[in-house]
């Protein structure tokens, strides 16, 4: 298994620290929007934000609308739980960032640029407006980007105000919109009517950082990385009870097993994958693979020791999403409520099958009636704490 890591514990140094995104950029340059995007397609890249959309494609529909001006979208609300794989890139790789970005500007037909920054991350805006500011120097941002009359692409920095909801795309254009964070209805979607109303590509860091990459070394170096319904490689941001936390890349594919084995986690009784809206895998599943078709995720993996009380986590999770709710729909807004409130109870009393039976049914309506991911996946880890450690609460009663 081919793994990097940027602490140096195992494999070499990632991907992103030998590629050179201004060669990728300038090949770009040469390139017309249909070979841009035929590129892109090709590789198999999909968004690394969790999703998994196909990048090429989202790249083509937008494409396709007729209206005028056109935005390209970072989202840089890097709020999941365990997740801080983005930190790194926008603090070490920057520059293959706005490459990428200005990349799908040209793929698309959009001038204008916004990376929609994490608050807590406001320590990286001067860094990155250091990096803008010497990219335009270097004619590889602004107007006539190396040369070409026809590729002007310019980006700004917009800062989030830390809420874990405005990482879902549609709430994040309301941010920058000055309004309340809050999901939109669907349809339309962004690339349709997305900012200000007009067509809109929204991808996340890790996402835009791979673009460059792909167009320096072609789609065929991409696309021979990883499994064939999930090709290439990606990063993974892993933390908790293992020996060698930090940034870790893989090629899609990798199995739980091996990932603990070279984070040092391999006593782990059980693993979160995708953060506090993710998946908790108890080790009897540890074979599973790390694919959009077996486990997806956005790229955080919290790892538990054997001695912690799964139940507590569950509470942990459940009282992070009551707060970070947006309220805007019943489901959410309550459905976390009550079963942060049962969570707490049964630590104490446990949990008979009637019990078990209205919670389950709560969950259910959360996840088919919220209105956006938020609500849809906040009963996650949940449930699959209740599936795998039932018999961890009080008097066996689950």
């Amino acid at each position: 298994m081919d793994v990097k890591t940027v602490h140096g514990f195992v494999g070499s140094k990632l991907s992103f620290s030998e590629a050179n995104g201004d060669a990728g950029l300038k090949k770009a340059a040469t390139m017309d929007a249909e070979a841009l995007i035929g590129a892109v397609s090709a590789s198999g890249l999909k968004g690394r934000g969790g999703a998994g959309f196909p990048t090429g494609m989202k790249w083509k529909f937008a494409r396709a609308e007729t209206r005028t001006p056109k935005y390209i979208i970072c989202n840089a609300d890097e709020g999941e739980p365990g997740t801080f794989k983005d930190r790194l890139i926008l603090s070490d790789f920057a520059d293959l960032v706005f490459a990428g970005m200005a990349i799908a500007g040209k793929a698309v037909g959009a001038e204008k640029g916004i990376l929609y920054l994490r608050a807590e991350y406001e320590w990286l805006h001067p860094h990155l407006d250091e990096v803008l500011a010497r990219r335009r120097k270097a004619g590889l941002l602004g107007p006539d980007i190396l040369g070409g009359k026809n590729f002007s692409f310019d980006i700004e920095i917009r800062m989030g105000a830390g809420a874990y909801v405005c990482g879902e795309e549609s709430a994040l254009i309301e941010s920058l919109e000055g309004k309340r964070g809050e999901a939109r209805n669907r349809m339309p979607f962004p690339v349709q009517a997305g900012y200000l109303g007009l067509p809109t590509v929204v991808n996340n860091v890790e996402t835009f950082a791979w673009v460059p990459c792909i167009l320096e070394k072609g789609p065929e170096w991409f696309s021979k990385m990883g499994t064939q319904k999930s090709p290439g490689a990606r990063l993974f941001s892993i933390s908790g009870d293992c020996k060698k936390p930090g940034i870790y890349e893989y090629p899609f594919g990798v199995s739980l097993r091996q990932l603990l084995k070279d984070a040092g986690g391999e006593n782990a009784k059980a693993v979160q994958v995708g953060g506090a809206s993710g998946t908790c895998v108890p080790a009897s599943k540890f074979d599973r693979k790390l694919a959009f078709e077996d486990l997806a995720t956005g790229g955080s993996i919290i790892v538990f020791g054997p001695d912690r009380d799964m139940f507590a986590v569950a509470e942990n999770f459940q009282q992070f999403f009551e707060e970070e709710s947006c309220g805007q729909c019943v489901p959410c807004r309550l459905g976390n409520m009550r079963l942060h409130e049962a969570i707490v109870k049964m630590r104490e009393e446990g949990l008979d099958a009637k019990g078990e039976m209205v919670l389950r049914r709560l969950a259910a309506t959360m996840q088919s009636a919220s209105k956006c991911g938020l609500g849809q996946s906040a009963p996650n880890a949940f449930l699959s704490i209740l599936d795998n450690f039932a018999g961890e609460l009080p008097r066996g009663k689950a």
